[in-house]
């Protein structure tokens, strides 16, 4: 029996079986089951269901049906997403702090409406997880650990491992993060990273190798931009920092000299997060192994990026931490930038304190944000990329100025993308990262 007398018969016996009694429905439902050939819950299903208009009718109104109006303009999903951009994609919590304090400079730059205004400074952290999600990526990369253990005053420096409950900025941790591409052998730059405990302030210096001599000058070098006094030093146990230079140095200006224990990076856990978000994310894996490259960076880390990160970019500290069952709940403060948090202990130098205050309030965090673009894109052509992780663009793609639709941290992300799938990622342009 073919589908269409089928459909035939129903259309015949639908009308009548839904008018008809109890007992003459059973006597449909068995005539349609021996001719049509259904199973009985089948034919009383198709039977009980909506008559074939009203299936048509239902599916010409579903394209028109009434969905919820937009509540957000396009103008502040675009807002949000530059400034996420600029920001150097921070998540919604941070991301919200951030409007508020770049506000002035929004107004500036974009002129937004005040309804596109109201509705930034409204906007929950979860709705902008929403309105971004189609923007976010996520690439996983490895870091190359370099460090050797120092063991000339190991047993004489005490461990810290206890928790950092302080109340007043100067306690501070450093690390080195290495930048030496896919190969550890010669020598190749270190950034030498140093943050305050209780504010998150944070201050970087390139060095070329890891010597004693040399960390133990970029440590004297940002101490003198820290805007406190520096009180103690927390590191790892590389032979980099145990060692008569910092030790002696630390001893005459009564400095706290302390260490971690071997192989566990969580007794300094706040310059191993720094590590990522204020060299590794930037800076990338590639391989630096020149003094050129070195000034380079250093033009960077004193200028542009500690401004960004210390001024303009708000962080966020955990203040309590409590076990349900098998899961760990978090609970932080409301995100402050460094700048925020020394002015609210009022322990930091007046004059300096008011210098930057003044600073922040002169300069444009769009326009800083371009500047260290342009200059990441400067020491990147002074990597040595035979020796990176990632191969060098043969033609000089990456430096070429009439593609600015990318930025560098999203160029890098392409590559690695083709690097790993093994395909050709083509970008605005038809520009092809292979």
């Amino acid at each position: 029996m073919d589908l269409e007398f089928k459909m035939k018969h129903f259309k015949a016996i639908y009308e009548r079986y839904h008018k008809a009694s109890r007992r003459l429905k059973k006597i449909i439902l068995d005539e349609f089951c021996e001719v049509c050939g259904y199973n009985r819950k089948y034919a009383i299903h198709k039977l009980n269901g909506s008559s074939l208009e009203d299936k048509i009718y239902l599916q010409q109104v579903a394209k028109f049906r009434r969905r919820r109006p937009a509540i957000y303009h396009p103008q502040t999903i675009q807002l949000l997403s530059k400034v996420w951009e600029a920001a150097s994609y921070p998540c919604s919590v941070r991301l919200k702090a951030i409007i508020s304090l770049w506000m002035p400079w929004i107004e500036k730059r974009y002129h937004p409406t005040e309804e596109v205004k109201k509705q930034l400074l409204q906007i929950s952290p979860r709705q902008i997880d929403r309105r971004l999600q189609a923007y976010k990526r996520q690439v996983g990369r490895r870091i190359y650990g370099r460090t050797k253990p120092g063991t000339l005053l190991k047993h004489h420096i005490p461990i810290k491992t206890d928790r950092w409950d302080v109340k007043i900025p100067g306690f501070t941790e450093v690390d080195t993060v290495p930048h030496s591409g896919n190969s550890g052998e010669g020598l190749f730059a270190y950034s030498v990273n140093q943050t305050d405990i209780l504010t998150g302030w944070v201050e970087t210096r390139a060095v070329l190798g890891k010597g004693e001599k040399a960390v133990n000058k970029a440590l004297e070098d940002m101490e003198k931009y820290f805007p406190f006094k520096i009180l103690g030093i927390d590191s790892d146990n590389g032979s980099e920092f145990i060692n008569y230079h910092l030790s002696k140095r630390c001893e005459r200006q009564g400095i706290q000299f302390t260490r971690g224990r071997p192989y566990k990076k969580d007794d300094n856990a706040h310059i191993e997060q720094k590590n990522w978000t204020h060299v590794r994310k930037i800076m990338g894996w590639n391989r630096y192994d020149t003094q050129e490259a070195v000034e380079a960076m250093n033009d960077l880390y004193q200028n542009e990026l500690r401004l960004f990160m210390n001024l303009f970019m708000p962080s966020m500290k955990q203040v309590e931490k409590e076990r349900i069952g098998s899961k760990p709940k978090r609970k932080h403060d409301n995100p402050l930038t460094p700048l925020d948090r020394l002015i609210a202990s009022g322990e930091g130098d007046p004059i300096k304190v008011t210098i930057l205050k003044r600073l922040r309030e002169q300069t444009d965090p769009f326009e800083l944000s371009k500047s260290i673009e342009k200059k990441l894109l400067a020491i990147y052509n002074k990597a040595n990329h035979r020796q990176s992780p990632k191969p060098s663009p043969a033609d000089n793609k990456l430096q070429k100025k009439d593609h600015p639709e990318l930025t560098y941290q999203e160029q890098e992300v392409i590559k690695e993308i083709s690097r790993i799938f093994g395909i050709e990622v083509k970008g605005p342009k038809e520009i092809v990262y292979s």
